[in-house]
């Protein structure tokens, strides 16, 4: 069987929303620019409060990471609630712990408030440790989180591959609000609830020019113009430089995938038997879970935005490494994506100008969070105080060196890779 370099998710969605180009200039309150989950997920919110919203994608729904994603809802940072509350003061700490501990059966509740049709399993999250020191570590944030309410189970020894299928490991974190979705049909299906109430959403209309006339903000399209009081920038991976410097306050990573043949039932007993998630303490991460028809997608950090030779070597090669029980099976597609990864592993609230918000740099937990700051940047339009959000609003600082950085993304992941298997060699498992 021949691989197909096509992304899965758009192969099994479900029917697209109806979005059209824009054709014409038109008056709203609030333009966002960016039609991924964060995007849809804010007009949303503003549309249910009888808000006039339009939202304009460069491409399509869902057509960047939303559509791309590994679709796992990983429901904790990989910061201890001290230290989210040491990053970003006391008040925004509490804040965003109290709005982590709910956000994955907020998400699952968000499904079935809104009907959305986008094959949602919350059957948990195996979070597993490859070395000794990432034991301590995660050990440590599984203590601390768990003492603030979360509900996590340590497994140990052989309690892990019978969890999880995989002989990789000797000890993990079982999350239990954790799961997964459908990426794609996630987003089409918060597009389509935004559009019953009321929202206008346009495909293939990338903002060229964003101008302050007459106290109000104009957005130009190559085929019409959208004028509004206020703007929020999703555009997270795929930002372009239309506000300046917001594109440098990230690193855009690569996230590769492929989606093997079904497993038969045989094989569903011995991989990922309880339907959960897995991830694990790589820098080159791995991560895998199973669609509707049981294909099992499985994931890491690429190099390009396709599935270039050297990273499928390290899909197939982290495959054998997981599940060496099936390390020869069919795979039907593959597939890469962006990932907007911040300094400090958190996303970033951002209010440059009057009437301007962005939020974006999910880094790697955006199933879950893109809906906490689709929530948070609706509430702060509809006049909710900055006091009450899970993220501070901070001022656009770009990274460190962000030219030469994003000149070296193509080798951080066989760089993460060796780095990863020094770790190994050092610490052992």
């Amino acid at each position: 069987m021949a691989v197909k370099d096509e992304i899965h998710w758009i192969t099994t969605a479900g029917a697209a929303p109806n979005v059209e180009r824009l054709q014409s200039s038109l008056n709203v309150d609030v333009l966002v620019v960016g039609g991924g989950l964060t995007g849809c997920r804010t007009a949303l919110g503003l549309a249910e409060k009888g808000v006039s919203v339009a939202v304009v994608d460069a491409k399509d729904i869902g057509w960047g990471a939303s559509g791309r994603s590994g679709g796992q809802c990983n429901p904790i940072w990989r910061k201890t609630p001290d230290a989210l509350r040491k990053l970003i003061g006391t008040k925004h700490g509490d804040n965003l712990i109290r709005t982590t501990l709910s956000a994955a059966n907020d998400l699952f509740a968000d499904i079935n408030t809104y009907d959305v049709d986008c094959d949602a399993v919350q059957a948990g999250w195996v979070q597993a440790a490859h070395t000794r020191k990432a034991i301590r570590d995660m050990g440590v944030l599984g203590t601390s989180w768990s003492e603030a309410g979360a509900d996590i189970t340590l497994l140990e020894g052989e309690e892990v591959e019978k969890a999880s299928g995989s002989p990789a490991y000797r000890w993990a974190l079982k999350h239990a609000a954790g799961g997964h979705v459908h990426p794609l049909s996630l987003t089409r299906g918060y597009a389509r609830a935004a559009i019953a109430r009321g929202a206008q959403m346009f495909k293939e209309a990338p903002v060229t020019e964003l101008k302050r006339i007459d106290g109000k903000w104009r957005a130009s399209t190559p085929s019409g113009e959208i004028t509004a009081e206020n703007v929020v920038l999703t555009t997270n991976a795929y930002t372009t430089d239309l506000w300046p410097n917001l594109n440098k306050t990230f690193t855009p990573l690569v996230s590769v995938s492929f989606a093997t043949r079904p497993l038969t039932e045989v094989e569903q007993r011995t991989v990922l038997s309880g339907n959960v998630t897995i991830s694990d303490s790589r820098l080159a991460i791995y991560y895998s879970r199973y669609d509707r028809d049981k294909r099992l997608v499985f994931g890491c950090v690429g190099s390009t935005d396709h599935v270039d030779p050297l990273s499928y070597q390290r899909l197939r090669g982290g495959l054998r490494t997981v599940f060496p029980q099936i390390a020869d099976i069919a795979i039907e597609r593959r597939w890469a994506g962006r990932v907007a990864v911040t300094p400090e592993m958190m996303p970033h609230m951002h209010e440059p100008a009057p009437g301007v918000l962005a939020g974006l740099g999910f880094s790697g937990r955006g199933i879950a969070m893109t809906s906490v700051m689709g929530r948070a940047l609706s509430s702060k339009l509809l006049g909710g105080s900055a006091d009450d959000l899970p993220f501070p609003i901070l001022p656009i600082s770009p990274t460190p060196f962000a030219g030469i950085t994003r000149s070296l993304v193509p080798v951080l992941a066989p760089s993460m890779t060796v780095k990863d298997k020094f770790d190994y060699l050092v610490n052992g498992a």
